[in-house]
């Protein structure tokens, strides 16, 4: 009798532990079901959250080509800090603009001084990869906002090797022709911008009355006139302003 109690408790025992086992199986599938069914839209929608967030981070308005210009340069502004403003207002001589110095001060402009060369007797091409290294650092900063390389090619692209060289402004101001200057100019342009180059220190539009003045030879005429025809080469240098650009708004062909 006693053995036979004994066998009955051992059967439910075991009974009842393959009870609660299934029953822990049951209770797992659901909570996977549950996980399943909730849990997974719910981190769908929070990695579109995440997306979102980010993009919106890494949109700027300032580099949007389709906003006004006044509300790119006010959102750019309100970006910066004092460094970074000096930075942009400061112009360095080619030979310290490194991609590091670049970076580290956030400098706007560079510019070749009178002689200032990548390397004598250089080709485009080494001017081309001087410009683009230089550019890379700054567009390697927090704001990302491009330089400006200018140089001196005020009658002709002047210090570059084999490049084509006018007269003094002295001289192309006797010829009293507008249209020759503004012909000198669109030939400039086409051999600054075969350098990789953008900006140029041109034209000089001073009117020189005393030839003790060490830069006189820069003025077109001691007649404001005179001058004022010769600033034809503008036009020349950027190109000619469509009749429906903006009003104050710069302009610089990209032809």
């Amino acid at each position: 009798m006693k053995g036979g109690l004994e066998e009955e408790r051992r059967r439910w025992s075991a009974t009842k532990a393959g009870v609660e086992m299934r029953l822990s199986e049951q209770r797992l599938d659901l909570g996977t079901q549950k996980m399943g069914r909730f849990s997974i839209p719910k981190l769908g929608i929070l990695l579109l959250c995440c997306l979102a967030a980010v993009s919106e981070a890494t949109y700027a308005k300032y580099k949007d080509p389709k906003q006004p210009v006044g509300v790119r340069i006010e959102d750019l502004m309100s970006r910066m800090t004092l460094a970074e403003k000096i930075g942009q207002m400061t112009q360095i001589e080619r030979s310290v603009a490194t991609p590091d110095v670049m970076k580290k001060y956030f400098i706007g402009s560079v510019l070749s001084g009178g002689g200032s060369v990548p390397a004598i007797k250089a080709t485009p091409e080494t001017w081309i990869k001087m410009v683009n290294t230089i550019q890379k650092g700054s567009l390697s900063t927090r704001l990302q906002i491009p330089m400006i390389y200018g140089i001196d090619a005020v009658h002709g692209h002047n210090n570059v090797y084999k490049a084509t060289i006018f007269p003094h402004n002295v001289g192309l101001g006797v010829t009293r022709d507008p249209q020759l200057i503004k012909k000198i100019g669109d030939a400039t342009a086409l051999e600054v911008r075969a350098t990789g180059i953008s900006y140029v220190f041109a034209p000089c539009i001073a009117v020189c009355r005393d030839p003790r003045w060490g830069r006189c030879y820069e003025s077109y005429s001691e007649d404001h006139k005179i001058v004022q025809l010769m600033t034809e080469i503008i036009p020349g240098l950027q190109g000619d302003i469509p009749g429906n650009s903006k009003k104050g708004v710069p302009f610089v062909s990209v032809e």
